[in-house]
């Protein structure tokens, strides 16, 4: 028995975050063969050897893996060791290595001073001190907070491996801190510390309208206390002050949006005082923001020279952060490095990151030097470099690929590569829109957290990675800004300077992400951390509703529709479903989750309450939308995947409502219409009510519109708009027209919970509990999910052989146990190799139902329906007629023309057969036969 992932507020070894209510610890257990955790045991101590114990759980059977809360009071800036030991069912036993976490300063008062740089406001400064120490250091901690952006260095070596600190969030509700462990870059004697400061969001050009400036601020400033303890074990405390001087930094320029300009020749000369700052502490809290790192290193796969005389590098994906490159040019040359995501005629294109210049100007001082910017990033495939002195290696080029630190938990892989491609671009469109914020897009004069992206990508995000702490601080800071708003959710967050919000499905970010969380993880921490967001959102809508009549429906306000969806008249971006519609199915759900939210939390009388308002918004629903034969007054992809997904009516209304989806797929060709808010309920409306198979027709088309045709046409990340790029190459629009953009990718949900079939349980959140519903389809040979829960590694695996036989691989974990659902099988042909289940195999439906606990299983068996589609006589008319060479064989028997447009026969003969057609049409049987040998082999 191995116990693993020791995580305090699921981050490993977290240094200075902050702890909200209580830490929260968690683990995994490995490599054994008990199924069940009968008891546990945690120790906290203030020394690694654990002498000096501060809790003792004793050895108790109701600690849960997923998070157990320590009751204990912390101090500040203290490191506190834990360990865990576990005891399971079958008598195995283990003790775990020693994890840590280490407070901030809580609420011990700052010594340090704010100190603003008395030079031009303009100028990018260092300021800095020197400072001699007198003896050995054993340990070294600073605590700093730098706007807009900064780096901290003491004698010329960065301090930790992140960048963009005190990262992105409403910085007029609060200033994050971080921590820093910096003994090692301490001596004995003089030392240097200095501190970079660049404009960020802070105070740089910035916002929706691209340019904007000083959104919450006008000056830099800085704040630093270094706490230095000696081998003697006496203390010193370094702070900034107005002892502290500035210069100016060799970066001349830079923002966001346009890059940095950057002087290597330029030497200061003058140095300049600092005052001290009124920022104020009260802001100030210790980092929720996980770091952002280089999580991957990219080599160029080619260097191109197109035909306009452009050297460019292509780094074969398009990513997000920065190149990093080797120099040896001679003094004063400039080499300038331009990012686009996309070649046009072969030549480097960049026109639709609109305003932004996302360029790095380097001015060499004649040294070999290892070169990368400060406080930008870019979003890019493609870098045209200028002035590079002789031939350019692609070696000294390196693409340095930022995101936040988190661990990628997720892996789908199946026998078709497009399919896989597809995968992949979804989950480096999140790698590339994770930087501290969920952003729509990181290339363009916008990169700001769009909720409603947010939103419909959250479920797929956590699958991919563990996503929890990253949401924590986004939900955190949403509420920041729903506090200013009477509840309302802004569309962006950070708000920055778009004032407006409040629309369907984006602002319903603030109950959606939270519950999502709280499924993946399995720990309520989230709830109680966000309910009175999730609660002041649904009451905004309740006082939207009864201010215009209560009529338990929303029709009030701006809404962005369906947005980019495909059905819209007049080139509207909204799309044609509803508004109304769209905006009251959100009031139920939306409603609906606070009532979860409340009953997970204990608190009855909102659930009740909610309950009761989210019932009432559905049957207003009902009576405004559907007949009462249980038509759908919307006929729309989206409208239907709406209420089918979200259950807005009631069960008898539900066959009608899929033919209806059905339906209205074969009019628009069995192809997607949907814009973000249909998207991601789309697929899954179909597969809930046994249309799976049209949902993978709708995920393998790959002409336009789909997803594969995008990554026919060489996509490496979700685009924004499902016609960004037309096939002859040529880009859509430029003025918004994205290529990194992943509301699109929530797809890759569905193929975990569909293809794979790997379900989270509400009763047992966390993926202690899961339904494996794998749902496979012949067009893909075999298909493989990995997800390294919360609760442990889950595999879910099935491959077809020749004859169409099916064998499934399923890994529960520890301590964790799984409804299985096997598809068109009868148990008296199941073949399981692995722990026999404890109770029988049930029937519903065509599937079989196992209950099983943790261990591996292989399962085979002959479904009794098989996948292998052979195309005959008793197929439906409408599908022959989509296949050429059937059409041909099947058109002698109709009137000329009658079989070759499918949607128009669809119209007049549904899903009828060749054989049906022939009980009133009399065929000889023996040519019906005939003509079944013949489609037989197509």
């Amino acid at each position: 028995m191995i116990i693993t992932k020791l995580k305090t507020n699921r981050i490993t070894n977290p240094l200075g975050f902050s702890m909200g209510r209580r830490p929260r610890l968690s683990y995994i257990v490995t490599d054994t063969a008990g199924r069940k955790q009968t008891a546990a045991r945690y120790e906290v101590a203030l020394d690694e050897a654990f002498s000096s114990v501060v809790l003792d759980s004793g050895i108790r059977a109701d600690i849960d893996s997923l998070s157990f809360e320590l009751p204990i009071q912390l101090m500040p800036r203290t490191r506190y060791y834990w360990r865990v030991e576990v005891w399971a069912d079958n008598g195995d036993h283990a003790l775990s290595e020693t994890a840590w976490f280490e407070t901030a300063k809580l609420e011990e008062p700052w010594e340090a001073k704010w100190i603003v740089p008395d030079m031009d406001k303009e100028h990018h400064p260092v300021l800095g001190r020197t400072f001699k120490l007198t003896g050995a250091v054993t340990s070294a901690r600073a605590y700093v907070c730098g706007l807009g952006l900064y780096e901290l260095q003491i004698n010329g070596i960065k301090a930790g491996d992140e960048y963009f600190t005190p990262h992105f969030n409403a910085y007029h509700k609060w200033l994050q801190y971080q921590t820093y462990d910096v003994t090692q870059l301490l001596r004995e004697g003089n030392n240097q510390l200095q501190v970079s400061l660049g404009n960020g969001l802070y105070k740089g050009r910035f916002g929706f309208d691209g340019h904007s400036r000083e959104l919450y601020g006008s000056e830099f400033a800085v704040l630093c206390e270094i706490r230095v303890t000696f081998a003697d074990g006496t203390t010193v405390v370094l702070n900034s002050d107005t002892d502290w001087t500035a210069e100016r930094s060799r970066v001349m320029d830079g923002n966001l949006y346009d890059g940095e300009v950057y002087d290597a020749t330029f030497t200061a000369t003058e140095l300049y005082n600092v005052r001290e700052g009124e920022l104020g502490f009260e802001r100030l809290r210790a980092r929720m923001s996980v770091p952002v790192t280089v999580k991957e290193e990219l080599k160029p796969v080619e260097v191109i020279q197109t035909p306009a005389g452009e050297t460019v590098l292509d780094m074969g994906q398009n990513m997000v952060g920065w190149i990093r490159f080797r120099t040896r040019a001679p003094k004063g040359t400039v080499i300038r490095l331009q990012h686009g995501e996309v070649l046009q005629e072969g030549n480097f294109y960049r026109e639709n990151l609109r305003t932004a210049k996302a360029e790095y100007v380097y001015t060499t001082d004649g040294e070999e030097a290892i070169v990368r910017p400060f406080f930008t990033f870019y979003g890019f495939r493609y870098v045209k470099v200028e002035g590079w002195p002789g031939e350019l290696d692609p070696n000294d080029f390196t693409g340095c690929v930022l995101y936040s630190d988190l661990d990628q938990i997720g892996s789908f892989e199946t026998s078709d590569p497009l399919v896989n491609r597809l995968f992949l671009n979804a989950l480096w469109g999140q790698k590339g829109n994770f930087l501290d914020v969920p952003t729509d897009c990181p290339q363009r004069d916008e990169r700001m957290g769009w909720t409603g992206d947010a939103q419909v990508f959250s479920g797929a995000a956590c699958f991919n990675m563990d996503a929890y702490t990253f949401y924590a601080k986004y939900g955190y800071d949403m509420y920041q800004e729903q506090e200013d708003r009477e509840g309302m959710v802004p569309m962006v967050v950070p708000a920055v300077n778009v004032p407006s919000g409040g629309s369907s499905a984006w602002a319903d970010a603030a109950t959606i992400i939270p519950w999502n969380v709280y499924l993946h993880y399995g720990d309520k921490a989230i709830l109680e951390q966000q309910y009175e967001s999730m609660k002041s959102w649904a009451d905004f809508i309740i006082r939207a509703d009864e201010g215009s009549g209560g009529k338990r429906l929303w029709t009030v306000g701006f809404q962005f529709g369906d947005w980019l969806s495909l059905d819209g008249s007049n080139d509207s971006s909204m799309g044609g479903t509803d508004e109304d519609f769209i905006a009251s199915a959100y009031y139920c759900h939306s409603t609906g989750l606070v009532a979860k939210a409340a009953k997970v939390l204990g608190l009855k009388e909102d659930a009740t309450y909610y309950e009761q308002i989210s019932g009432q918004v559905r049957q207003s629903i009902e009576d405004e939308f559907f007949s009462k034969t249980g038509r759908l007054a919307l006929d729309t992809q989206t409208a239907y995947a709406i209420a089918l997904k979200m259950d807005l009516a009631p069960e008898s209304y539900r066959k009608r409502l899929v033919d209806g989806l059905i339906n209205r797929l074969r009019k628009d060709r069995n192809h997607l219409k949907t814009g973000f808010v249909g998207t991601p309920y789309l697929n899954f409306a179909l597969s809930d009510n046994g249309c799976e198979e049209l949902g993978y027709t709708l995920l393998l088309n790959d002409d336009y519109p789909s997803w594969l045709y995008a990554v026919k046409l060489g996509a490496t990340t979700i685009w924004e708009r499902w016609n960004a790029i037309d096939t002859d190459g040529k880009i859509g629009n430029p003025g918004s027209n994205s290529l990194n953009h992943y509301a699109f990718g929530a797809i890759a949900e569905w193929m975990y919970r569909v293809i794979a079939g790997i379900n989270p349980s509400e009763e047992a959140p966390g993926f202690r509990r899961v339904v494996l519903a794998p749902k496979p389809d012949l067009r893909l040979r075999w298909a493989k999910a990995k997800l390294e829960s919360a609760a442990g590694t889950y595999l879910s695996e099935w491959t077809f052989d020749e004859e169409g036989e099916l064998e499934f691989h399923f890994e529960i974990p520890f301590h964790s146990t799984a409804l299985v659902r096997l598809p068109r099988a009868a148990s008296a042909v199941l073949s399981i190799a692995g722990p026999m289940p404890d109770s029988p195999a049930n029937e519903e439906g065509e599937d079989i139902l196992l209950e099983l606990e943790s261990g591996s299983y292989v399962i085979r068996y002959m479904p009794f329906r098989s996948y292998l589609k052979m195309l005959s006589t008793y197929t439906p008319l409408v599908v022959l007629a989509e296949n050429e060479q059937a059409c041909e064989l099947i058109a002698p028997f109709f009137p000329p023309g009658f079989v070759q447009n499918p949607d128009s026969l669809y119209s007049m003969i549904r899903n009828t057969s060749l054989r049906e057609l022939a009980v009133h049409n009399p065929i000889d049987s023996s040519i019906l036969d005939e003509l079944d040998r013949k489609l037989k082999v197509i």
